[in-house]
């Protein structure tokens, strides 16, 4: 008893330490707490099912803000809270209820932070009234309890039968070295967000094998993207593992709440701002996956040992082939990361302006800091980093940022919209 005690102790210190000194505001801190959980699971989160769960948590925050501002039209519940509930409150308790939700073995955990978040509501120069906080508590839980009903019906689980793919000529199949059933098929089909169907944004397919585009991209990816490569150069084999080390969600969501600090945004506008990136990224992974699912390409791994088979004079076949780390397990078109990135930076170049330099690091690989003068370059240095890996082709980076674009411009233009003649808040340069 003496050593929970302690550990009790310890834990609440360290949620005090964090809500200090790592934080602008509730919904960023809750923002972190999130990825936090992510990375302690058993497994961790992976980056596919991390876009459905940021969207969960970042649209019940934001649904209950907003369901107190009334400002923007909601992603799922209308505003209704009751008379003078607190915001901050809300946003706690609403994020607090999605992750309880998404990992209820770390239930103890979530809640010595919910604790140490609502008592620096309750005291210190800016503390509210006890009745505020607790009607912002109960208006919370209504909506993260809402969000979680409607995401339940989403066609996410049960999942379906493993996916195995086939064995003809350009068709994928389990890659090595462990030979995994394609992952997520059920993002093929699941209810998105705000966009009208999985399908909507398909992109036209991948090159076909007997083309001057698909040569390209397999020269490329079989020289850059090899384990042994020697021309690949020390930086890109870096940019490479890091862009693969954690999740795009923890990637685009860090650049978000860094340059919102830094042009010292409210409450309500990172509310918002985190849930039109989350539920963008979101969407772009069901319409990524929808493509990888429908046309089922082969990977590098796969492509290149097989390269005698494939009706391509110029592709060469290479058995002992290998990428630089383990191809992830679904199919090779189009690409996930770069689909996913691609509508994060249109959301954020749409926010802070197409120009903003910025800096981003790894919550797995600590220490490594990447850097940009704008959007655009980090989305070429995730194109490289894609084929650099060997786990790509050129063809499917391009087009899944041309279809992350399109989901993320259909998002802005048809969710999170001002009411009643509110400015939108947005931050420009």
């Amino acid at each position: 008893m003496k050593t929970i005690r302690v550990l009790g102790f310890l834990l609440a210190a360290l949620a005090s330490l964090f809500t200090a000194t790592a934080r602008a505001d509730e919904v960023t801190q809750w923002n972190r707490i999130m990825f936090a959980a992510a990375l302690q699971a058993v497994p961790p989160t992976s980056p596919l099912f991390m876009s459905r769960n940021a969207a969960i948590v970042q649209a019940s925050v934001f649904d209950a803000v907003n369901g107190i501002e009334g400002r923007y039209s909601p992603i799922h519940v209308p505003p209704a809270a009751p008379p003078g509930a607190s915001r901050r409150a809300a946003a706690v308790q609403a994020a607090y209820a999605a992750l309880v939700r998404l990992y209820p073995s770390q239930q103890s955990t979530l809640n010595l932070q919910r604790e140490a978040s609502l008592a620096g509501i309750s005291s210190g120069a800016a503390a509210e009234h006890s009745d505020s906080i607790a009607r912002g508590i109960a208006w919370g839980q209504t909506v993260a309890d809402a969000i979680w009903a409607w995401r339940s019906t989403d066609h996410f689980s049960p999942a379906p039968p493993p996916f195995t793919g086939g064995t003809a000529v350009g068709e994928w199949r389990p890659t090595p070295p462990a030979f995994l059933p394609g992952a997520g098929p059920q993002f093929a089909y699941m209810t998105p967000w705000v966009i009208l169907s999985p399908s909507q944004f398909r992109p036209l397919g991948p090159p076909a094998l007997d083309s001057a585009r698909y040569t390209a991209d397999f020269l490329e990816t079989k020289s850059m993207g090899s384990f042994s490569s020697s021309i690949r150069t020390a930086d890109q084999t870096l940019a490479s593992l890091f862009w693969n080390a954690s999740t795009a969600s923890y990637y685009w969501d860090t650049i978000a709440v860094s340059l919102a600090a830094q042009r010292h945004s409210t409450l309500s506008e990172n509310a918002r701002l985190l849930a039109l990136l989350n539920v963008a990224m979101a969407d772009a992974a069901i319409a990524c996956w929808e493509a990888k699912y429908h046309y089922v390409f082969w990977r590098p791994v796969t492509a290149i040992p097989l390269a005698a088979t494939d009706g391509n004079g110029d592709t060469s076949a290479d058995p002992a082939w290998m990428p630089l780390f383990a191809t992830p397990a679904h199919p090779e078109y189009p690409s996930g990361h770069s689909t996913v990135s691609s509508a994060a930076a249109t959301v954020l170049a749409d926010y802070f302006g197409e120009a903003t330099s910025f800096s981003v690091g790894s919550d797995v690989m600590v220490g490594v800091v990447r850097s940009f003068p704008n959007f655009t370059a980090a989305l070429a240095e995730i194109v490289d980093a894609r084929v650099f890996a060997g786990i790509h082709f050129r063809s499917a980076c391009n087009d899944g940022q041309a279809t992350g674009a399109g989901v993320a411009q259909y998002v802005m233009s048809n969710a999170f919209q001002p009411v009643n003649g509110t400015k939108e808040g947005q931050i420009h340069q």
